[in-house]
C-alpha cells in the first residue's frame, strides 16, 4: 500500500489524534485537538450548569410543598353548608346567629328611634332620656364627624370648607334654630343637600347623641342673661380672650374663603359665621288664578262643542 494510501488507526482516548499527509509522514494535529477539547469542555460545564439548576428547582419545590402541607388557623378545612359536621354537638355545620343578629339593610324599624319620623313627620323631641352621658356621647362624635364641615362651634366654617367645600349649615342661625330635634337625626341619617348620610358610620343611639349636642350648641351661642343661675360670674368673650393673650378680634366673626358662596342670601352673622333665613312656606295658587283658569277650560270646551 502507497504511503498515500495508508489510514491511520482511531486515536485511543486521552491520545492526540494523528492524521497522515499525501506525502508522508505523520505529524501530530495539535490546533484541531485544542478546538475539541474546548469543545468538549463547554458541553460538560453547561451539563454541569443546568445539572444545578435542576437540582436547585427541585429544592425549591420540595420546600414549598412542605410550607402547604401546614394545617394552622389561617388554612382551616372549610364546612359546605347544611352538611353534617362531627365538630359540634349538635352535629350541625352551620351554627346559629348571635341572638337580635340583624344584616345590614335589613332593619325594617318603622319606630320614631330608628326613623326620626312620627306620622311622617319630624318631632321635637328625644326617644330617650338626655343625660350629661348621652351629652358627652354626643359631643365625642360630633367632633369626630361634623367639624370637618361644620367646626366644633358648629357655625359650618370647618376646615373643608376653607379648602373650597361648599359651605357647610350654619347650626345657630334661624333657619336651623326653627328645624326640630329629629330633623338632625334625618339629615344624618339620609343626608341633605351636599351633605351625604351618615347612617353607615353613626349608630341610631350616638345620630341622637348628635343631635342632643347639637341643642346644647345652639343654646351656648343663643343664651341670655335671664337663663343663667344667680351668683353666676358671667364674661364677656372678647375679655376672655384677651386673658387669654389673644386679640380682643379673636371672638368676631371667622373669616371666610372665597369660595364660600351660599345658595340662599345670608343675612349678619352668628356664631361667627353668615346666618341664613328660614325658608319661606310654599304657597298655594291665588284663587283669581284658579279661576282663571277655570274660565278657560270652559271658554275652550264650548268652543270645542260648537
Amino acid at each position: 500500500m502507497a504511503s498515500s494510501d495508508r489510514v491511520s488507526p482511531a486515536p485511543e482516548a486521552g491520545l492526540i489524534r494523528r492524521v497522515t499527509r499525501p506525502f508522508g509522514g505523520d505529524e501530530p494535529a495539535t490546533g484541531r485537538a485544542c478546538s475539541v477539547q474546548r469543545r468538549a469542555f463547554r458541553e460538560t460545564a453547561r451539563s454541569s450548569a443546568l445539572l444545578r439548576g435542576l437540582e436547585m428547582a427541585g429544592a425549591l419545590g420540595l420546600l414549598l410543598l412542605a410550607a402547604g402541607c401546614r394545617q394552622d388557623m389561617q388554612n382551616q378545612p372549610r364546612m359546605f353548608p347544611q352538611r353534617g359536621s362531627k365538630l359540634f354537638a349538635d352535629g350541625r355545620s352551620v351554627r346559629p346567629q348571635v341572638e337580635h343578629t340583624v344584616a345590614r339593610g335589613q332593619l325594617y324599624e318603622t319606630d320614631y328611634f330608628y326613623t326620626g319620623l312620627m306620622n311622617g313627620k319630624e318631632a321635637d323631641m328625644m326617644p330617650f332620656p338626655v343625660t350629661m352621658q348621652v351629652l358627652a356621647r354626643g359631643q365625642e362624635r360630633f367632633n369626630v364627624y361634623c367639624t370637618p364641615c361644620h367646626s366644633r362651634v358648629g357655625n359650618g366654617a370647618g376646615m373643608i370648607v376653607e379648602r373650597g367645600y361648599k359651605p357647610a349649615g350654619n347650626l345657630h342661625d334661624p333657619r336651623r334654630l326653627a328645624q326640630p330635634l329629629s330633623h338632625y337625626f334625618y339629615v344624618m341619617t339620609n343626608g341633605y343637600g351636599a351633605m351625604p348620610d351618615y347612617k353607615a358610620q353613626v349608630a341610631p343611639v350616638d345620630r341622637w347623641a348628635i343631635a342632643a349636642y347639637i341643642r346644647a350648641l345652639q343654646l351656648s351661642q343663643n343664651a341670655s342673661l335671664s337663663m343663667v343661675p344667680p351668683g353666676t360670674q358671667v364674661q364677656d368673650l372678647k375679655n376672655i380672650a384677651v386673658q387669654e393673650g389673644l386679640p380682643a378680634s379673636f371672638a368676631g366673626p371667622w373669616p371666610m374663603p372665597a369660595t364660600a358662596v351660599y345658595g340662599s342670601p345670608t343675612v349678619g352673622y352668628v356664631a361667627g359665621a353668615p346666618a341664613q333665613l328660614p325658608r319661606p312656606p310654599a304657597q298655594a295658587p291665588a284663587a283669581a288664578n284658579t279661576r282663571s283658569e277655570t274660565g278657560k277650560r270652559t271658554a275652550r270646551a264650548q268652543g270645542a262643542q260648537r
